[in-house]
């Protein structure tokens, strides 16, 4: 299938190039593309896969909750709270699929995607998260992830599903890949990046948000280009600063 990524890339950036669609049996060492909600595509990107239809999915089967990895963590979030399912409240406002989400642990704050999981999916059969490594936005899942199957418990949090709605009000609507650098260990990439001066920063299309340093949003036909600049620029400048080195959030392709 052909893909423009500069339409489906939620910071409306990369090629219109030819992509395919994956199931267990044509996996060919593809980098597997889910929403393309944090991944950066140049105009030279390796190729490309999408998780086939068949992973779209969500049941409810022997007590536990099995999802396909193409399915939207918004869908998954709205049918946790249609059936009073709680632990994926965080999901509200998180872009994605649950396969992406899943392998670079996804969350809010304390609030992770790992935290329900039970076992994925891969090309190797059906792994049990005491054999993947989780960390803070990091799995050592080197391979695609099919499908997911998490706890199922009762009770969906209203008074959290609200608290966490109102955290992220603090992010810009403007075209991103959400948060560009993780934190650093007792501090923000946000505040690092603001003390350096480049808060409001704009190079071509891309601009630094005034609403939070460590969102860089495409203000009008911003480019890979662009973008780079200003992620080269914020490490530059806050090592100097701090000899902090600050590490992507986001996958560059």
């Amino acid at each position: 299938m052909i893909v423009d990524f500069s339409k489906l890339s939620y910071i409306k950036i990369g090629p219109k190039i030819e992509v395919k669609a994956l199931h267990e049996d044509n996996y060919e060492n593809e980098f597997v593309i889910g929403r393309a909600t944090n991944t950066l595509i140049s105009n030279n990107p390796p190729k490309l896969a999408i998780l086939d239809d068949r992973y779209k999915f969500i049941d409810i089967k022997n007590g536990y909750l099995k999802v396909g990895a193409k399915t939207q963590n918004r869908t998954l979030y709205s049918f946790c709270k249609r059936n009073d399912i709680k632990g994926f409240e965080f999901l509200a406002k998180l872009p994605g699929s649950i396969g992406g989400s899943i392998k670079m642990n996804a969350g809010v704050k304390e609030y992770e995607i790992s935290n329900s999981l039970l076992a994925i999916k891969t090309l190797k059969g059906w792994v049990e998260k005491k054999d993947i490594n989780f960390d803070y936005r990091y799995s050592d899942i080197n391979e695609p992830v099919f499908e997911a199957i998490f706890e199922l418990k009762q009770g969906f949090d209203y008074e959290l599903d609200e608290k966490l709605k109102i955290l992220r009000q603090n992010q810009p609507l403007e075209p991103s890949l959400g948060s560009v650098f993780k934190n650093p260990k007792g501090d923000f990439a946000g505040r690092l990046i603001e003390k350096v001066g480049m808060k409001g920063m704009q190079k071509g299309g891309i601009k630094v948000s005034e609403k939070h340093a460590n969102f860089f949003i495409n203000v009008g036909g911003g480019t890979f280009e662009d973008m780079m600049f200003l992620i080269n620029e914020a490490k530059k400048r806050v090592f100097e600063s701090f000899g902090i080195k600050l590490e992507e959030e986001i996958v560059i392709l």
